[in-house]
């Protein structure tokens, strides 16, 4: 099986079919893991930001791979140029010049490690690109530690951060909302937060500390209960990473913003709410967890509004914008009833699993995500090859099946089933494809957009449409103990569909919140708000919900993935990856657990001499983690205790 670029929905698929015994080859054009799904060091994001700003055709001369097609073969060109982000902008709001000089911080080591079944390692540019390989595993081992923050990242052997755990080991939430699942405390202690001004951060500190930050391209959570979280799970991938919870919901109304009271704790310890509110809530609530039973009282709204059915509720303004907003995140105009009772009740469900937020954030971003799969495919025995560019796929004539495809090297590979991103077909394959796109801004600031006693908040904040017709925009505020950007500082992200360019639909947005003037003299209220350091602009292509039978002449072998979409989870992928899977062989289990060891059954001839401490079998690689076997270490599923 070949996979061309190593998105999350291609990672899960090459996962699950190395894992069911297939031989998978994974080549990927860029220098790094993921595709759009990536994760950047600040210098990497500047590089990436210079090669999008600054595209090229490349013109392949060499014609010599033209050789290898025979007469009764034909070929489908593949696209050299990556054409799925547009309008990147990046603004410094400090002295850029004065980092001219300034050098990153001492680069990682880099461990020795060597590729599944035989393949080097290619692409050695950062601690990004550690290879899913076993000697690798889990790749926050290799991780500096982090000084800067608060909270000191360990390894996932050690169980610091959320690991996350099987159904009947996860409890509901307690009277604060917290998970008795955390093995190790990753919040910092609540310190009493300063009076003066927040510690002016430079844009050469930003450079110098660059590798701080892990910035991701799409910006997503993980709800608790949602399709990811579960595979992860049950294929025991999560033992790779660790998580995060997303501490506090947002909401932004008259001009404020304020946090949202969630569970049932959170409701009857509000400030913001009256006695009556809590009640009206809470009320509501319960019916939308168990909606169906009641069709009586939304069935003559099910095709109206979710807005409208909200005003009949008799609850106040700010109730109904929380809902909305905060808890459905669903369109104030184009969202049905049925649909927000949907979300809603998917909201509720996630609450309590492992915080009291239904949502999980991984350490050092998510483009560590499509890693943990790549090293799942790995360790049973996939060859990844990055900076490997592929010409074309070979077609027979007389079967109209893909064969082989030819490499930038002039290499014929050939394999039975061809799994393609979507970027990467060449636009005479997609003449009737009609896409989407998303705008995305990274900011850099220096504070939170609400202080609290705790300066260590994962947040997500829902910003209303000012004008008739625009869309939402989603923020999500990461701080430092997340592993995404250097001390004092907080990470940024805003999505949303767009209608215009990135900085058209989401610079009001950043004015809004933020400040962004560079001059001494201020207002007040702009002194009030956080300070925009750095920030960077730029639209996605959506290209979910692309029907295969769109692209014009693609063999039935031959499977088309997405790019990220515009939505805060990622069902999509997930559901995507799996579809394709069982298309492809129906009769096997997708993504299954890992054997334990103790079920293992060597054969005489396939036990490697242990002082080569690498085999060849696939049954035998996912347990020889330190993690099984260390008495004191604790694994994200321990399937013995927890058999579903």
């Amino acid at each position: 099986i070949a996979y061309v670029l190593s998105g999350l929905p291609e990672s899960i698929i090459a996962a699950a079919c190395a894992r069911s015994g297939q031989r998978v080859l994974h080549v990927d054009s860029r220098h790094y893991y993921g595709g759009n799904w990536a994760s950047f060091s600040f210098s990497g994001l500047l590089s990436w930001i210079k090669e999008n700003q600054q595209k090229t055709d490349i013109n392949d001369e060499c014609e010599d791979w033209r050789k290898l097609i025979l007469e009764n073969e034909e070929v489908i060109p593949l696209s050299k140029k990556d054409k799925t982000i547009q309008h990147v902008e990046d603004f410094c709001f400090g002295d850029r010049d004065s980092a001219e000089d300034v050098e990153e911080a001492g680069a990682l080591p880099k461990l020795p490690v060597f590729g599944a079944a035989g393949a080097e390692r290619v692409g050695q540019e950062s601690e990004k690109e550690l290879p899913p390989t076993e000697s690798a595993l889990p790749e926050a081992e290799s991780r500096e530690p982090e000084k800067a923050t608060g909270t000191e990242p360990a390894s996932a052997m050690e169980g610091n951060g959320t690991e996350i755990a099987s159904e009947n080991e996860s409890s509901h939430s307690t009277a604060l909302g917290e998970s008795t699942l955390e093995l190790g405390k990753t919040e910092a202690a609540p310190s009493a937060i300063s009076a003066q001004e927040p510690k002016k951060i430079t844009y050469s500190q930003i450079v110098r500390e660059g590798r701080r930050f892990n910035i991701d391209l799409v910006s997503k959570l993980l709800y608790s209960r949602g399709l990811l979280i579960d595979l992860l799970i049950k294929s025991n991938v999560s033992r790779y990473a660790e998580f995060k919870n997303a501490t506090r919901i947002l909401a932004f109304r008259e001009g404020k913003v304020e946090q949202v009271p969630c569970s049932r704790a959170d409701v009857f310890n509000s400030r913001q709410l009256t006695m009556v509110e809590k009640r009206m809530l809470m009320k509501f609530l319960t019916f939308c967890l168990d909606y169906e039973q009641h069709p009586d009282e939304y069935q003559d709204y099910e095709n109206a509004a979710f807005a409208q059915f909200l005003r009949t509720r008799k609850l106040t303004p700010s109730l109904q914008h929380f809902i909305l907003h905060s808890i459905a995140m669903v369109s104030e105009n184009d969202c049905s009833t049925l649909e927000g009772l949907q979300a809603t009740k998917k909201f509720l469900q996630c609450l309590g699993r492992y915080g009291n937020t239904p949502f999980l954030f991984p350490l050092y971003g998510q483009g560590e995500i499509p890693q943990c799969f790549c090293r799942m495919c790995a360790v049973f025995g996939g060859i990844y090859c990055l900076r490997h560019s592929v010409q074309c796929l070979v077609v027979d004539k007389e079967s109209g099946r893909c064969k082989a495809i030819v490499d930038h090297f002039g290499q014929r590979i050939s394999a039975n089933y061809f799994i393609v991103e979507d970027s990467y077909l060449s636009e005479s394959t997609c003449t009737n494809v009609c896409y989407r796109q998303i705008s995305r801004a990274v900011l850099i600031t220096d504070q939170s957009v609400l202080n609290m006693d705790s300066e260590q908040q994962v947040s997500i904040l829902t910003v209303p449409p000012v004008d008739l017709g625009k869309p939402a925009v989603c923020i999500i505020e990461l701080c430092s103990s997340t592993m995404t950007c250097m001390k004092d500082t907080y990470l940024v992200h805003l999505t949303c569909p767009s209608t215009k360019t990135a900085r058209e639909d989401l610079e009001p947005v950043v004015q809004k919140l933020f400040n962004l003037n560079t001059e001494k003299e201020t207002e007040n209220e702009e002194l009030e708000k956080p300070r925009v350091l750095w920030a960077v602009y730029f639209n996605m292509r959506d290209s979910s919900g692309v029907d295969k039978n769109s692209y014009d002449g693609l063999p039935s072998n031959v499977y088309v993935c997405s790019g990220p979409d515009s939505a805060l989870g990622n069902d999509c992928a997930v559901k995507q990856a799996e579809t394709i899977f069982q298309e492809m062989f129906p009769a096997e289990e997708f993504c299954p657990p890992p054997p334990n060891p103790e079920d293992i059954i060597y054969d005489e001839d396939e036990v490697a001499p242990e002082e080569s401490g690498f085999s060849n079998s696939p049954e035998t690689k996912p347990e020889s983690s330190a993690e099984e076997s260390s008495s004191g270490g604790s694994t994200a599923v321990k399937k013995e205790d927890n058999e579903e």
